[in-house]
């Protein structure tokens, strides 16, 4: 199975690089897309790194950079600072934290009623493709329901052309662990895993969830993953509150999977959301209970856990975006649009039952 997505004159390269090294290499990667990237051990970083992908198109052109774990020194933060919103027009006073740069907005009634009608249309798309979902399908045929649903719906996929990504939508296959870009020479066979990940721009606000779906007949290996990454996603969930910690919400993700037997993928994890599709927070799905910044009624995010079957060590592949499992092993994954509410979260890509 992996050699289907790393051929011999190919090499997968850790999902890991410095700032100093990126800097340097975008002058490369214009001309050379393949460029092999030096990368930081994963293993010796405090916490983990973002998922989904995509952002507001001003983010570091690096995939790797876009969406990794802070450095430790990004992660001892001070205390939060309110500042003065400089536009109140439907939202409460910004909150901006000394974590290096880092600064995380809070909305208000005006701005989260766009940010639901977002949410909804992304989660009616994935609902949509989801049902449509059969072995003999190709992933490029995921990308064109996509497409069309969005646009019947009123909005824009968020992904597409992102520093070139040419889908838009991310389809993510057995042991590929997010990221996956859809082709029409990839076909989903009878036992597949697939996470499909929706992100959706409406009037100005974004909506990101995604799901993995079971294809035909699924192996006990696939619908263990799978039943672990869901119950993962709602475990970090369920500690959502106000004065809670980002810590919390990893601590929780990495204790249910570990007692399950799988392992939490680090290098990747979930992001504030909002006027961008990517912005800060960093949402670590490994942390411990207690440390991290403080949740504050108003902030946005996405907590999106990879779960692996084996072991958490992952590859991006050279084609720069798609990241598998190092061992080869099943990999599953689940996302929500998360609301910090004054009582506890409202889950923004949560599908209504209809009637």
């Amino acid at each position: 199975m992996l050699q289907e997505y790393v051929p011999r004159w190919r090499k997968p390269y850790p999902a890991r690089i410095t700032l100093e090294q990126q800097r340097a290499q975008l002058i490369f990667e214009v001309a050379d897309l393949a460029t092999e990237r030096r990368l930081r051990d994963a293993k010796a970083l405090c916490s983990a790194a973002d998922i989904s992908l995509f952002g507001d198109r001003n983010e570091v052109a690096d995939l790797g950079e876009a969406h990794a774990a802070p450095t430790i020194a990004e992660e001892r933060c001070g205390e939060n600072v309110a500042l003065p919103d400089q536009q109140s027009m439907g939202k409460v006073p910004r909150s901006e934290s000394k974590l290096g740069s880092v600064s995380i907005e809070r909305y208000g009634s005006r701005d989260l009623e766009r940010m639901r009608a977002a949410g909804r249309v992304a989660a009616q798309t994935l609902a949509h493709v989801g049902s449509a979902l059969r072995a003999g399908m190709t992933t490029k045929q995921i990308d064109d329901l996509v497409r069309a649903d969005t646009a019947r719906r009123g909005g824009k996929p968020s992904q597409l052309g992102y520093k070139g990504f040419p889908a838009a939508v991310c389809t993510s296959r057995n042991q590929v662990v997010c990221h996956g870009m859809p082709s029409a020479k990839e076909v989903l066979k009878d036992g597949d895993i697939i996470n499909v990940d929706v992100t959706t721009e409406l009037d100005g606000f974004h909506g990101d969830t995604s799901r993995t779906f079971l294809i035909g007949t699924p192996t006990p290996e696939a619908s263990r993953v799978v039943n672990v990454a869901e119950r993962c996603l709602f475990a970090g969930i369920s500690v959502v509150r106000p004065g809670a910690r980002f810590g919390d919400i990893g601590a929780a993700i990495a204790e249910l999977a570990h007692r399950e037997g799988c392992s939490v993928v680090r290098d990747f994890g979930g992001h504030g959301i909002g006027r961008r599709m990517h912005q800060d927070p960093h949402v670590s799905h490994v942390g411990t209970k207690g440390s991290g910044l403080r949740l504050k009624e108003g902030m946005t995010f996405t907590i999106e856990p990879m779960i692996n079957l084996g072991d958490a060590d992952v590859f991006v592949l050279e084609d720069g975006w798609t990241v598998i499992t190092a061992d080869g092993s099943l990999s599953a994954q689940f996302e929500h649009t998360v609301l910090v509410t004054a009582t506890g979260y409202e889950l923004l890509t949560l599908l209504e039952p209809e009637g």
